[in-house]
């Protein structure tokens, strides 16, 4: 299992290019996975519903199933966020794993920059930043620059770029 991520600002357009690009890396016969970081208490678990109301009356975990699908809801009920290598050691193995956020951990990114979000580049001081997709040309970066809408560009970069999962968090001492 390869891991890459996508890193950026809020706005910047991380969302919708990963949406363009999980397709074709798919249709050049690659699995898939994503895990995404949230900033903000988010819940994937609507009121009302069963599985809901196991978790509010303090399950640890509720995993629901269907013939289509299953997901699994962990609370932490206090405990310590975990950190990035422990949730991808809970994905299933796929070829590529697409991390999306987790800005400041080691694994190999690519910077997603809009020129109006009004933020700085983060390639300047972060040395995983293998290659920046931008809306703007930025002439001094120091790395590769590809426009944000060259999604094959983007693509070959993710492909080229990632890393097994082993060697990205073994390079900056975390296993």
């Amino acid at each position: 299992m390869r891991i890459i991520g996508l890193a950026g600002y809020s706005g910047s357009g991380k969302t919708t290019l990963l949406s363009k690009v999980i397709p074709r890396l798919i249709a050049r016969g690659l699995t898939v996975s994503t895990l995404k970081h949230a900033h903000h208490e988010f819940d994937v678990d609507q009121p009302g519903k069963d599985s809901h109301t196991h978790r509010m009356a303090g399950a640890t975990e509720v995993l629901v199933a269907s013939s289509r699908r299953f997901a699994l809801v962990h609370e932490l009920r206090g405990e310590a966020e975990p950190p990035l290598a422990a949730l991808l050691g809970k994905l299933a193995p796929v070829d590529l794993v697409l991390i999306e956020g987790y800005k400041r951990e080691p694994h190999p990114k690519l910077e997603v920059h809009r020129a109006a979000v009004g933020m700085p580049l983060l390639a300047p001081n972060d040395p995983a930043i293998v290659a920046i997709a931008s809306d703007v040309a930025l002439p001094a970066a120091p790395v590769p620059v590809l426009d944000l809408n060259d999604v094959e560009g983007i693509v070959e970069i993710l492909i080229s770029r990632a890393v097994p999962l082993t060697a990205a968090f073994a390079r900056a001492g975390v296993a």
